[in-house]
């Protein structure tokens, strides 16, 4: 149990202070004080849903930034992020926190691919807190696997989360999945857009932009009932052309010629060692995975985001990102048959010769 007993409420001020101290038991990697706190905060009358969002969600962002700063290493994101989820889960088997189902079935589930699940695990909580049957599928859940689980059970709704914008070319597979046997999809999660543009774009009935709003929505009434026979390319006519396809198809032999053709492109690239290169590698092929998603939703602007988030993420970590804009200029020459992959690419060198700030607000 914490050293101090909290008081009984859960003001902003309160669950800063609650936040702040399992901040500090998460980065400690002590698992059992950052639970003691959450189950104390419950122990003491605070509200379940305030210490899950405003505190343990508080947290869960907070690891995110330091990651970015490159205070944390991906190792120590993850520890704390299992951490996070185990005190989601003693929260959620606190007697404060049982709910007797009272309304109707939400199956909630990450896309095929994704697996940052602690956001989809928390809309699953809330939900339950507010009444509703939940089924909480997980991370990287496959389309035909989520269909014959909706056709067991009859759910009311689809909640669908994805955090990363690469897996919305899955996102859009499944939500038109879903809705081809008749259920309604709420979607969430940082890769449909600050705004939810993104969502609105591939035929999602509903986007929320967190949990508490996605609760909201749901106990306002019913979804709009989805039309059966749309297919993918009525939301988005521009795949015709099949730039989209055809960079997704080939990006390990375009990242391979890219990469051989660097080291002429950027000379310094010939004192890296193994390890640097490695990563170079890993770099292209993710330039490469944003190239596509650009191509399939045709928004040049999630891109630009992307390079310049890529150029701050390498800068805070002492890499010169002056490497990037001869990286693109080389995917650029390599797709020349493909208009709108090199208009995208020429947009993303513009970015990183004028400005390291997101481009038109677009968040992935």
């Amino acid at each position: 149990m914490s050293t101090s007993t909290p008081p009984r409420h859960t003001g902003s001020g309160h669950l800063a202070d609650l936040a702040g101290q399992v901040w500090n038991a998460v980065a400690e990697g002590d698992e059992y004080t950052a639970t003691d706190i959450v189950l104390g905060a419950l122990d003491d009358g605070g509200d379940p849903e305030s210490v899950l969002l405003d505190v343990i969600g508080a947290v869960q962002g907070r690891v995110g930034e330091e990651w970015a700063a490159n205070r944390i290493t991906v190792a120590q994101e993850h520890a704390a992020t299992s951490i996070n989820e185990r005190a989601v889960a003693a929260l959620a088997l606190h007697p404060a926190a049982r709910t007797t189902p009272s309304r109707g079935r939400i199956t909630v589930a990450c896309v095929d691919g994704e697996w940052h699940a602690l956001p989809a695990r928390l809309v699953a909580e809330v939900l339950k807190l507010r009444g509703w049957q939940v089924d909480y599928l997980g991370a990287q859940v496959p389309a035909p696997h989520l269909i014959s689980h909706l056709h067991t059970t009859q759910a009311d709704a689809v909640a669908l989360s994805s955090s990363i914008a690469t897996r919305l070319p899955t996102a859009h597979a499944a939500i038109t999945a879903c809705q081809a046997v008749g259920v309604p999809v709420l979607v969430g999660g940082a890769a449909f857009g600050p705004e939810g543009q993104y969502a609105k774009l591939l035929g999602a009935q509903v986007w929320a932009p967190d949990a508490r709003k996605a609760a909201d929505r749901l106990a306002e009434g019913p979804l709009p009932r989805p039309e059966t026979d749309h297919q993918p390319i009525d939301d988005l006519p521009h795949l015709a052309d099949q730039e989209y396809t055809m960079v997704a198809r080939t990006s390990a032999s375009l990242v391979r010629a890219v990469f051989g053709a660097l080291e002429d492109a950027f000379p310094a690239m010939r004192a890296y060692d193994d390890m640097q290169r490695e990563r170079t590698a890993e770099d292209l092929a993710h330039i490469a995975e944003f190239l596509a998603t650009s191509l399939y939703l045709d928004d040049e602007g999630l891109f630009t985001w992307f390079i310049t988030w890529t150029a701050e993420i390498l800068e805070a970590r002492g890499v010169p990102a002056r490497s990037l804009p001869p990286a693109l200029n080389l995917f650029a020459r390599e797709l020349r048959d493909f208009p709108r992959a090199v208009r995208t690419l020429q947009r993303g060198v513009e970015a990183l010769t004028t400005d390291h700030s997101p481009a038109n607000g677009t968040s992935a």
